[in-house]
C-alpha cells in the first residue's frame, strides 16, 4: 500500500511524455500528486494523461521558451492556484537534434546553443517561474542534471556543460531561496546509465546494440542499467516532506560509476 507521500500537492514534470520524466509523474500520481505531465511531444503526453485517467492533465510546454513558461504559469494559477513541486526534467542531448559534430575541436555551434537553450535555460525559467509561483507557501524544485555534469565527457561537450550548468545553477536557487526566507527547497539528482529512449541514437539495433550494451554495463559497478523507476524514487524523496531539512544537494543514481574510475566514459 502506498504511503501517500505527496497527498494533494500540485507538481508539475517536464520533459515527462516518455523515459524519467514519464516514470516520475506515475510514481507521483500513485504518492497521491495531481500532476501536470508537459512536454513537447503532445500527442505521447496527451496518451499518457489518458491512460493515467485520474488527477493528471497535460500541458504543451518548451521549456526553453519564456513565452511558454509564462502561459504555463498563468494555467497553473488559473486551475490550481498554486504549485509545490517541479521536476525539470526535460532535457536532449544534441545527438538526436543535430547532424554534429559534438566534439571539444569541432562542436556544431547550432547544436550547442539548441542544448543549452533546452537543458540550461530551461532550467533557469523553470526555476525563476516556480519561485514565483510557490515563494508564499513554499515547496520543492527538483532538478535533473548528469553524471555527465559532474565529470568532462569529450564526445558531448554541449550535453556536458549543460548538465554542469543545471548542478551548479540549483546550489543559486537553493541559497537564494533561503536568503530570502522562501520555504522552498532545490536539488538536483544525477542519473548515469538508465535505460530511456536516449540512448537509443547511441546503442543501434541487433548485436551491435548489445555489444554497446555490455560495454557499457562492464563500467557499471553493480553491473547493469538503471531503470527511470530508479530515478523516480530519488525524484520523489526530493519532492516530498522528507527531505525539508534538504536543499542543494546532488543525488546521484548511477549504479556506482561516480564511485570509481570508470566515471569517464569510454569512447
Amino acid at each position: 500500500m502506498t504511503k501517500m507521500r505527496l497527498k494533494d500537492k500540485i507538481a508539475l514534470i517536464t520533459g515527462s511524455a516518455r523515459g524519467i520524466g514519464r516514470a516520475t509523474a506515475e510514481l507521483f500520481l500513485k504518492e497521491g500528486a495531481i500532476v501536470i505531465v508537459s512536454d513537447i511531444k503532445d500527442e505521447e503526453g496527451n496518451a499518457l494523461v489518458k491512460n493515467l485517467k485520474t488527477n493528471a492533465d497535460y500541458l504543451h510546454l518548451d521549456v526553453g521558451s519564456e513565452e511558454n513558461w509564462l502561459k504555463a504559469t498563468e494555467y497553473i494559477t488559473k486551475k490550481h492556484g498554486r504549485l509545490d513541486i517541479l521536476v525539470n526534467n526535460a532535457g536532449i542531448t544534441g545527438v538526436l537534434e543535430s547532424s554534429g559534430p559534438w566534439d571539444a575541436e569541432n562542436s556544431d555551434l547550432n547544436s550547442w546553443e539548441e542544448v543549452h537553450r533546452v537543458n540550461s535555460t530551461g532550467v533557469m525559467l523553470g526555476c525563476k517561474y516556480a519561485i514565483r509561483l510557490m515563494k508564499d507557501k513554499g515547496g520543492s524544485i527538483v532538478n535533473i542534471s548528469s553524471r555527465s555534469g559532474v565529470v568532462g565527457i569529450p564526445g558531448a561537450v554541449a550535453y556536458a556543460s549543460s548538465k554542469a550548468a543545471v548542478r551548479n545553477h540549483t546550489k543559486s536557487v537553493a541559497l537564494h531561496c533561503a536568503e530570502n526566507g522562501y520555504k522552498i527547497r532545490c536539488n538536483s539528482v544525477h542519473p548515469a546509465a538508465i535505460m530511456t529512449p536516449m540512448w537509443d541514437a547511441m546503442l543501434g539495433e541487433g548485436e551491435q546494440r548489445q555489444q554497446i550494451i555490455e560495454d557499457v554495463e562492464f563500467g557499471i559497478p553493480m553491473g547493469h542499467f538503471g531503470e527511470p523507476i530508479d530515478v523516480a524514487y530519488g525524484i520523489l524523496y526530493l519532492a516530498s516532506d522528507e527531505s525539508k531539512y534538504v536543499t542543494g544537494i546532488e543525488l546521484t543514481i548511477d549504479g556506482g560509476i561516480l564511485a570509481g574510475s570508470e566515471a569517464k566514459p569510454r569512447k
